[in-house]
């Protein structure tokens, strides 16, 4: 499934509407939680039928304003926070267990689970639709919610064009998404894309670092953008400023729309680089190595934390996953274990900290730390066996793309093209 977003262009009456829509499907989420919380052995069916509970209940009239199939998937968002949970709470596997420490099995997680938990109305927020409560033009520029809401006719800018689409085959959920500097819609299309590229003969393994944003087994680098690190003085005046302001004011809410926005367009640079940086490794190479880190564990330090964050490990590691498969390329994800401290050329382990940034093997190998990283993950990555995808210790479908926003820096190929398992119409 591939997502195509477009900006809503409406009155302000037609944003207060969807505003009560976003609202009404997080009391649905929420609604669905608690009853899960208050009657422990449900299923995800009960939640859907407790949906129609709701709307039928008078002192929710507000719930029945709301499509039917809306109210249903926000049940389903429900029932996600659900399962992730149970997934979490499952013992771990003999597989996670009889590897070295740094291979853990798909089920279980250490720690604590991700108990469910409810959500309140923030600036960002989103209602979803499947196959009803909404309408596209002929021409496939203007949407209309008709749901009780009566949001109204949006004019939709973006340059997706659904012409080739049949809505009510192909686009399976649409989502209207508040975000700090307008509205939007998302469009789920239910087709595949691959593409046809000559294959190049060359492997290549990375270590991604916090000076560079990644260094391969060829020596090359890639400096890395630092966006927040950019930003960050104009985000500190900005808060400022609306700390300022009196609360609940006009004047506050302007102050926190602007910093929202500052947020987002460090959110956007941070994406468009991961985009196109993943692009670039995908076709210039047919397998690539890469280590397996464990993101939510590094940034528990306390003084590395910010430049972490600010990297995009995960975002660039998401987007190599998927455009490997648009393109047919191999992509290997390695135990990090050790790949600083062994030499690439003896395999002699050299231990050393990390601000020794040159490795100096005995029998005379001298390397970039990073250098000689990528090219033990290379190694690992050629040896490994089974295990191509997005986990060391076990693969994930790299199809699940519902999720995923617009794709900027996609076109540009005339060998890429779209496939329609329904039709064009």
């Amino acid at each position: 499934m591939l997502i195509y977003e477009a900006k809503l262009i409406g009155k302000p009456n037609q944003y207060n509407a969807l505003d009560g829509a976003i609202r009404t499907g997080l009391f649905v989420r929420n609604s669905c939680i608690r009853y899960w919380m208050d009657n422990k052995g449900i299923s995800k069916y009960d939640l859907n039928t407790y949906c129609k509970v709701l709307a039928d209940n008078p002192e929710f009239p507000w719930a029945r304003q709301l499509n039917s199939m809306a109210r249903q998937a926000h049940a389903e968002r429900a029932w996600a926070a659900v399962s992730r949970f149970f997934d979490n709470c499952k013992k771990r596997t003999a597989y996670g267990e009889s590897h070295s420490p740094c291979r853990r099995s798909k089920k279980g997680r250490p720690g604590k689970k991700g108990y469910p938990r409810f959500k309140k109305n923030q600036r960002r927020g989103t209602v979803e639709y499947k196959t009803s409560g909404w309408k596209l033009s002929d021409d496939r520029k203007y949407i209309t919610f008709t749901d009780g809401f009566k949001a109204g006719r949006f004019k939709m800018v973006g340059s997706r064009d659904l012409g080739y689409y049949n809505p009510k085959k192909d686009i399976k959920r649409v989502r209207a998404v508040r975000r700090a500097d307008g509205y939007y819609v998302q469009f789920g299309v239910k087709c595949d894309r691959f593409a046809d590229v000559e294959p190049t003969g060359r492997a290549i393994g990375l270590d991604v670092g916090l000076k560079e944003f990644y260094t391969d087994s060829n020596g090359e680098t890639t400096p890395n953008p630092h966006n927040y690190r950019k930003s960050e003085r104009r985000l500190k005046r900005l808060q400022r400023q609306a700390s300022r302001k009196q609360k609940g004011s006009h004047n506050r809410r302007k102050a926190g729309s602007k910093v929202g926005r500052q947020h987002l367009k460090i959110q956007r640079q941070r994406k468009d680089h991961a985009v196109k940086l993943a692009r670039c490794v995908v076709l210039s190479n047919d397998l690539i190595a890469y280590e397996d880190l464990a993101i939510r564990n590094l940034v528990k330090n306390r003084k590395l934390a910010k430049s972490i964050s600010d990297t995009g490990w995960y975002q660039f590691r998401v987007w190599l996953e998927y455009f490997a498969q648009v393109f047919g390329k191999v992509t290997v994800a390695v135990p990090p274990a050790y790949t600083s401290q062994d030499c690439s050329e003896c395999g002699k382990r050299v231990k050393k900290s990390l601000s020794t940034r040159t490795h100096v093997c005995e029998f005379g190998c001298v390397l970039d730390r990073d250098e000689n990283a990528a090219r033990n993950i290379l190694i690992k990555g050629l040896r490994t066996v089974g295990h191509t995808g997005s986990k060391a210790w076990g693969d994930l479908d790299l199809c699940s793309l519902s999720e995923m926003m617009s794709q900027p820096g996609l076109g540009g190929n005339p060998h890429e093209r779209l496939v329609n398992p329904k039709g064009i119409e």
